[in-house]
């Protein structure tokens, strides 16, 4: 399996001028790998959207690199998005998923179905261009470079373990003013 930390420093070093849209536990981990903070945009409150959040503004700035970092909780909540994104096919976006099969921010229970959903078959069977699924940090790290420059829809699940090592850490927040900043940067 990836630890989902290793994996957050892989897709950090590879992302190039990316904006990048987390939620959950995802944004917990991508605030400590991220190298170009200014262009992270971290929901808080909202579990489910940043497929939502990033397709849009895949749309709205189509010259520039859009990732998203969902986790399987949270995609679980919002699968139409995958029909929708693969309708209008953004060729700027990555979805990356971090199953874990947990709601590990709040508390770690099981996921529906926890380890039986394909997830990548999912975002296939929606239509997305590209769909991998990674269990080996090695491949994975192989494959980075093509996943990064090829065009989308591309969706990237990442299997990691359930239960982290790393002790819990105080989530960062996300002031009116950085999100007016953010807002700002694409007008």
């Amino acid at each position: 399996m990836i630890d989902s930390m290793e994996a957050m420093k892989v897709i950090s070093k590879a992302r190039g001028e990316a904006i990048v849209v987390t939620t959950m536990t995802a944004k917990n981990e991508w605030h400590q790998a991220s190298t170009h903070r200014e262009l992270d945009f971290g929901i808080s409150g909202a579990m489910s959207k940043a497929s939502s959040l990033g397709f849009g503004l895949a749309l709205a700035q189509p010259n520039r690199k859009v990732i998203i970092i969902d986790g399987d909780g949270s995609l679980l909540m919002n699968l139409g998005s995958l029909v929708t994104i693969a309708n209008m096919a953004p060729a700027n976006l990555i979805h990356f998923v971090v199953e874990n099969g947990i709601y590990r921010i709040t508390g770690g229970q099981p996921t529906p179905n926890s380890r039986k959903v394909s997830f990548s078959a999912l975002a296939r069977d929606a239509g997305y261009t590209h769909s991998y699924e990674f269990e080996d940090p090695a491949a994975f790290q192989s494959k980075i470079q093509n996943i990064m420059e090829q065009p989308g829809p591309t969706f990237v699940c990442l299997k990691c373990p359930s239960i982290s090592e790393r002790s819990p850490h105080k989530s960062p927040t996300t002031s009116p003013d950085s999100v007016r900043k953010f807002r700002e940067m694409f007008v």
